[in-house]
């Protein structure tokens, strides 16, 4: 073989095997640009993966996506509460599953309905689907033939296999007994157990209790025919174990005493005097959806002293299986195991429940409108957007496995393997699903001055669908709709209003005279003043300013400094705030970036400066993120005594002398913030030495916007502003020509700014604004 051949070879193997699992890739895609791109993708250099799996059907994992692509399979007999509705109608919920693998874990999911119901022939065809998947996720397939399945599967396959509806449940609420039991000072091995439901998931929770240390005889279990007990004839192997002797029992009755409550059954099925018969700090875990057993005010109303969990994400202690599958499967394929055993189960339960007591990160208590959640009576379980989950029980899951003796290969290095398992996804998206479940906590009231505009259109129908906001349209009804039905956004409740209408003249005068008593000696008399109301950039703003709305959006078919005046002239800056400025957040895969200024001062002085770093640190800290702060010049501490440099050094000296304890330095150049090892060699001294920089101020306008469009466009991050800082009240301005998920992001932004800002609930606002009700356009 030539040379060159051998060149081909290598390129080829090269390029197919940058798909194997657990390599980290910034852009996750091949590139297939050119002639050369497509013969390695495909033809004729495909032939030399193929070649080296056929000599050894192991590199299978090292050439191809197997080692990443999970199965979420089903025959859809047992579709969430749905029942039997078959697999076509199962198909949203497998894509659902695939999309929380992907987001959490970063695994490809492939989702597969079969149509299949006899047992046996169902397991003959997942078994076939081996040479493709790195782990099959079984999922909504009915009892009792569940269990037969996951059994054979498990058997005959070599690679991970995972009922969730079984285990996942299992292993979730397992780590929040254990914490419950700790708060309320009981042991596992002592305590009583009442379980209602015994199907698929109660029999995988009560089976991995048994193996945490509770006794056979501490339970009573109830299904829909009543009492688990010796003289039933239907309970099967695993059931009986639980049988009591005597069939009387009824669940009022068993619930006397009971130090645990578990149900996984129907909603409403328990009342307030059963739980207050149960021991002394009882734990009741009433997992029904949507509706509990018995619903948590009415369980806390009866018993100060209990600890309570539902499946439900608007209480305390959600049990949520999201909190687990994505993690044990990443932890099972990093190191292929050839199944999912107890051991492994075991160790997520613990990764889990230790994880619970460790201090919970800011941006975990931002998501979900906290500011100090802490372990205790309603926090003994994590919650699914905290981001050391992945780090915590992927690890965890895979230590056991080569522990137990079903891993393919191991990991050397368990810290640099965390560190990878961060780097998968970043804090990019995290980020962005934070400020959106808050968003949703409390939605407000948000003007988009520009609705006859198509983008404006489609992002206020997501907005108001995905309960961000309540929209409030400002334009001509006529054409806004028009624009609406052309492309069939529906725009069902949401209120339109015209300015320039008959209607709005009394509002309009309002605002006109307000107007005048704020500029009438800044160069507007009192006709200018009540005509300029027609304007809905002027109209917008007045209805923050009055409370009328809480927060408004405009600026994508205006100049900035025409979008931003009328905010100016009507709302003004905050008290001690001397300047405006604009701040973009950057989407990396090194975690959110804050960048200023970018948008408004051209050269500020030293303490102008100062001034716009301090309203950028008090911006991030609302993100409930510390601001970690590097003050770029083209000097490194003193390497150049140019005016510009020392500027940026002062205003540094400043900001020290404001605030001690803010953690900033500077002068420093653009990439010495980023290298640790080089910031550290030479400049030892320097407060980010130990730190990950999250802002970055620049010295002028230009050196910041033009860092900013290069970053978005060659270095591929997502950019969500400008974001307005030091106005009174939350009205930010879309860049020139925003996309639909640019203007959607904006809203996140726009509506948890007036979260902080807005201290009137929503609801009872829209209330008080009669004249706005009677312009919602209804359809009926």
């Amino acid at each position: 073989m030539s040379k060159q051949s051998d060149l081909r070879k290598e390129q080829a193997l090269e390029y197919h095997s940058s798909g194997r699992p657990g390599k980290i890739e910034v852009v996750p895609t091949k590139e297939a640009k050119t002639q050369r791109d497509l013969s390695l993708a495909y033809s004729p250099g495909v032939a030399e993966p193929c070649k080296e799996i056929f000599k050894n059907v192991e590199d299978v994992y090292k050439y191809t996506a197997k080692g990443n692509l999970v199965a979420v399979i089903t025959n859809g007999t047992a579709v969430l509460g749905l029942g039997d509705i078959g697999p076509e109608a199962s198909k949203p919920v497998m894509e659902g599953k695939g999309v929380l693998f992907k987001i959490f874990a970063d695994i490809d999911v492939f989702d597969i309905e079969i149509n299949e119901k006899d047992p046996e022939k169902f397991v003959q065809i997942v078994k076939s689907l081996e040479p493709t998947f790195g782990g099959i996720n079984l999922e909504d397939i009915k009892a009792p033939e569940c269990f037969y399945i996951e059994q054979e599967l498990k058997k005959q396959m070599n690679i991970p296999v995972m009922h969730d509806d079984q285990h996942g449940t299992a292993i979730i609420s397992s780590a929040a007994l254990l914490n419950a039991l700790e708060l309320q000072k009981k042991k596992i091995e002592k305590v009583c157990f009442v379980i209602n439901g015994a199907g698929a998931a109660a029999m995988a929770c009560v089976q991995l209790y048994v193996a945490l240390g509770a006794k056979y005889e501490n339970f009573i279990l109830f299904d829909k025919e009543g009492v688990l007990h010796a003289g039933r004839k239907d309970l099967g192997e695993i059931r009986a174990k639980f049988a009591v002797k005597k069939s009387d029992w009824t669940l009022d009755k068993a619930m006397k005493d009971a130090d645990v409550f578990l149900g996984l059954s129907v909603g409403n099925v328990v009342t307030q005097d059963m739980v207050k018969s149960m021991a002394k700090n009882p734990i009741v875990f009433a997992m029904a959806n949507p509706d509990p057993e018995i619903s948590y005010e009415d369980a806390i109303a009866v018993r100060k002293d209990i600890i309570m969990a539902t499946g439900r994400s608007d209480y305390p202690n959600q049990v949520n299986n999201v909190l687990g599958f994505p993690y044990i499967f990443r932890g099972a394929l990093d190191i292929r195991a050839k199944q999912i055993n107890e051991a492994m189960k075991l160790a997520a339960v613990k990764a889990l429940a230790n994880l619970a007591k460790s201090p919970v990160p800011d941006i975990v208590n931002m998501a979900y409108n906290q500011t100090s959640m802490s372990f205790g009576p309603e926090y003994i379980i994590p919650k699914p957007l905290d981001p050391r989950l992945l780090s915590t029980v992927a690890p965890a899951v895979a230590k056991a496995a080569v522990e137990s003796g079903v891993a393919q290969k191991t990991i050397t290095n368990w810290d640099a393997y965390s560190l990878e398992l961060n780097k998968r996804l970043g804090l990019d998206n995290q980020l962005v699903r934070v400020i959106g479940n808050k968003a949703r906590r409390d939605p407000k009231r948000l003007v988009f001055a520009e609705a006859d505009n198509l983008k404006i259109l489609k992002a206020a129908s997501i907005v108001y669908d995905d309960g961000i906001a309540y929209p409030i349209l400002l334009g001509d009804p006529v054409k806004i709709n028009r624009i609406a039905e052309e492309n069939n956004i529906d725009l069902a409740d949401i209120p339109i209003i015209d300015p320039r209408s008959d209607e709005m003249e009394s509002k309009r005068e309002f605002y006109g005279e307000l107007f005048f008593k704020k500029r009438h000696r800044k160069g507007f008399n009192h006709y200018e003043s009540l005509k300029i109301m027609k304007d809905r950039n002027h109209f917008g703003c007045m209805m923050v300013e009055t409370g009328d709305a809480d927060a408004m959006l405009s600026g994508l078919t205006k100049n900035y400094a025409e979008a931003i005046r009328p905010a100016l002239q009507i709302i003004g800056t905050e008290e001690g705030v001397k300047k405006i400025a604009g701040m973009y957040l950057l989407l990396t895969k090194k975690g959110p970036l804050f960048l200023a200024d970018t948008t408004v001062n051209f050269n500020p002085t030293a303490e102008e400066l100062a001034d716009i770093t301090m309203m950028v640190a008090k911006e991030v800290r609302n993100f409930n993120l510390t601001p970690r702060i590097a003050m770029l010049s083209y000097s490194n501490f003193g390497s150049s005594d140019s005016p510009e440099a020392r500027l940026v050094a002062e205003a540094t000296k400043i900001l020290k002398q404001r605030n001690p304890s803010l953690i900033v330095d500077g002068e420093m150049q653009g990439s010495m913030a980023f290298n640790k090892e080089i910031l550290r060699d030479n400049y030892p001294f320097s407060e980010l030495v130990n730190e990950e920089v999250n802002v970055l101020m620049f010295p002028n306008l230009t050196s910041g916007n033009v860092t900013y469009n290069l970053l978005k466009e060659v270095g591929g991050a997502d950019a969500i502003g400008p974001i307005l800082l030091g106005l009174k009240k939350p009205v930010h301005v879309l860049q020139l020509g925003s996309t639909v998920r640019s203007i959607i992001n904006m809203a996140l932004i726009a509506v948890v700014d007036a979260q902080l800002k807005c201290r009137m609930n929503t609801e009872e606002a829209i209330q008080k604004s009669a004249w706005w009700k009677r312009l919602k356009k209804r359809k009926k």
